[in-house]
């Protein structure tokens, strides 16, 4: 079976290949520190071999639960933030049709997101949508306190149980939480609702292969039991008996780190699928979550190819030169439009007659790389064969095991984030909390 690629020779004008592989004893002992789980924050380290260690039976719970959810609703509406969205969002996205929204037939529910922000307005015309609809509610929390996924709940449960009624509202509802203590394990418990657990030693942007994500997933329509294949075999292939030369997440981690050394501080994942757009947002999280902490990290962008070579393009080809590109190269498309002949060929493209449009693609992409690297911008080229669940599968946990590598090179723990913190305690103060009235008196104070 094809599987996915690393390409990082078009970095080798801006790096030598002796200071890459200089990172090789490195990232070989960072990459047995993470399947031991004996490096910096390996309290958290649970998803390292998640893929392989996932059992049939907890798949089929999950597509279970799923089916039930798919029987009674027209809507299922993943109430969480940060990764415990964006996992599910990002392949949700990736696999879904452009216009799936627009389709008479819809064979499963629509998967809408709620609490990954705070907006009045989102909220009211979600609520207004779902009066109108079937939908259910799956409620994705830790603590169950946390505030926008918090707020979120407390207003479509109330929604709901005064829509359907209580007692109907409870098998609409899935909670995934904590197992054992918190609010929302508490009050699922109390109200009765069919709940997953959050692993303890797995923390939420490394979550897509849990519950968090693999339930919506599978609401979706898609192959939870592919997209587990795909991350399985990539967990083999990266796992520490594997050669450094052999072995892409080692590779990716030790190329980015040479070049951050060389004064390469922002990365910019392209790609030139729009339906990796929040493959890309879920890629942001990761790397910025995991390694901007000490006054450290690469920061890491994204744009979508060949858009935004019309608005980003001229800054990435002539801007500041701190930048490095990571593209995210798909070798086939699922469907085939042929660009016609037009006699009068007013707009002069009739030398593209009779060619796909993924060839223009893929000659874009081409061209790009060469202007980029002309121009002073390294790439690194990640190609996998196809967009579906089990290259899905494969890419995710190939930038998870790359990224825990590249953290500890950087020497930072990539498994806490200290910093998210420091707004919540601000805006608590703001809204005067109880227990936060001396913060309050001072940060109004500032204002």
């Amino acid at each position: 079976m094809e599987t996915l690629k690393i390409n990082i020779d078009k970095i080798y004008d801006f790096v030598s290949k002796e200071t890459v592989y200089g990172y090789k004893k490195e990232a070989e002992a960072f990459n047995a520190a993470l399947d031991n789980k004996t490096g910096k924050g390996n309290d958290f380290l649970g998803w390292v071999n998640l893929p392989s260690s996932i059992k049939n039976s907890e798949l089929a719970d999950i597509e279970a639960v799923a089916a039930s959810l798919k029987s009674k609703t027209e809507v299922v509406v993943v109430i969480g933030i940060g990764g415990s969205y964006l996992g599910a969002k990002n392949v949700v996205e990736a696999l879904s049709n452009s216009f799936q929204t627009l389709k008479k037939k819809q064979e499963n529910p629509l998967v809408l997101f709620a609490g990954q922000n705070i907006s009045e307005d989102y909220m009211h015309e979600l609520i207004e949508i779902l009066d109108e609809r079937k939908y259910g509610i799956v409620v994705i929390s830790k603590s169950g306190t946390t505030t926008e996924p918090a707020v979120a709940f407390r207003l479509l449960k109330g929604h709901l149980e005064a829509k359907v009624g209580k007692a109907e509202a409870k098998d609409l509802i899935v909670a995934i939480t904590d197992e054992k203590r918190g609010a929302l394990r508490t009050l699922a418990t109390q109200e009765g609702y069919k709940t997953f657990a959050i692993p303890d030693d797995i923390g939420g942007r490394y979550s897509v292969l849990t519950p968090v994500g693999l339930l919506p997933i599978a609401v979706a329509g898609f192959d939870i039991r592919a997209l587990v294949e795909g991350a399985k075999a990539m967990e083999k292939a990266t796992a520490q008996n594997v050669p450094f030369e052999q072995n892409p997440s080692a590779i990716y981690a030790a190329a980015r780190n040479a070049l951050y050394k060389a004064g390469k501080t922002t990365e910019i994942l392209a790609s030139y699928n729009p339906k990796l757009v929040y493959f890309s947002e879920w890629w942001k999280q990761l790397y910025g979550e995991s390694e901007g902490k000490e006054s450290k990290g690469i920061f890491p962008a994204s744009v979508t190819f060949t858009a935004d070579l019309h608005s980003m393009g001229q800054y990435i080809q002539e801007g500041l030169r701190n930048i490095f590109e990571t593209v995210i190269s798909v070798n086939s498309v699922n469907y085939k439009v042929t660009i016609p002949n037009d006699p009068e060929n007013l707009d002069t493209l009739n030398f593209l007659s009779g060619k796909r449009i993924d060839e223009v693609n893929k000659n874009a992409e081409l061209g790009t790389m060469l202007a980029h690297v002309d121009g002073g911008v390294p790439n690194i080229r990640v190609e996998i064969p196809k967009i579906n669940e089990y290259h899905l599968g494969e890419l995710m946990y190939f930038f998870e095991k790359a990224c825990g590598i590249s953290g500890y090179i950087l020497g930072v723990n990539p498994f806490d984030q200290p910093g998210v913190e420091a707004y919540k305690k601000n805006m608590f103060a703001l809204l005067d909390k109880p227990g936060y009235e001396e913060e309050s008196k001072k940060i109004k104070a500032k204002l």
